[in-house]
């Protein structure tokens, strides 16, 4: 399930998408100023933001501008919150790269059909974009199901294929066990992760040069795994 930041100094707004979010089955992180938001999106690598305007020190605009010249950011999308009235921000936002944005006072249930909306949106360029993916000496066709290991084909199992596909196509994001399983698995965390963590031994021997000090495939001690991008 995809990961918000919702970005915001009002406490009952944070809360407010918070509970809707999650209701909705979403991860929700938050920050509540600019630089908390910046070292958010580094650490959760979300899915998308929703950015309030009128933060204290680093306002809305300047998160939105740092992010979109940093290139692996560049493509989260971004929906910005502002005070009614506050038309400049809106057309200044979207110059500098937000994709959406929402007056203030607004209703939850817009905000998510745009959220839903937006990461359909991404999900589908996505995946044309991703068609192809060369790292290193994989090469993994993502729509082909077909995997190159240094010029030669390497077999996979589906599900081997599926947990590096996801892994492959968000270099750097850090997936959980738990997420790995409801991704990959199409079950809930049941109690015994060994599953992914059999899988990942099983793909490394046949896509790393040393399984054992893996190239690709990093391991996060206690949280989970993501692929060095």
């Amino acid at each position: 399930m995809a990961t918000i930041l919702v970005v915001d100094d009002e406490e009952p707004i944070l809360e407010l998408l918070r509970f809707n979010l999650e209701k909705e089955g979403y991860q929700v992180c938050v920050a509540k100023n600019g630089q908390e938001a910046l070292e958010s999106v580094e650490k959760e690598q979300p899915d998308l933001l929703v950015l309030d305007v009128m933060l204290p020190g680093m306002d809305g605009l300047e998160v939105c501008r740092k992010l979109r010249s940093i290139s692996r950011f560049q493509q989260i999308p971004i929906i910005m919150l502002t005070a009614k009235g506050e038309e400049i921000d809106k057309v200044v936002g979207l110059e500098l790269g937000a994709d959406d944005y929402m007056t203030k006072p607004f209703s939850p249930r817009e905000l998510l059909a745009r959220i839903k909306a937006r990461l359909r949106r991404t999900n589908s360029q996505e995946e044309a974009d991703a068609r192809i993916i060369i790292r290193g000496e994989l090469r993994v066709d993502v729509t082909g199901f077909r995997v190159h290991v240094r010029g030669e084909e390497t077999e996979l199992t589906p599900k081997e294929f599926d947990l590096l596909r996801v892994l492959v196509t968000h270099p750097g994001k850090v997936y959980s066990r738990d997420e790995l399983l409801e991704r990959i698995w199409g079950y809930e965390y049941d109690g015994d992760t060994r599953t992914v963590d059999v899988h990942v031994r099983h793909l490394r021997l046949k896509v790393e040069r040393d399984p054992s000090n893996p190239e690709y495939i990093e391991t996060l001690r206690g949280i989970g795994y993501r692929f060095k991008g």
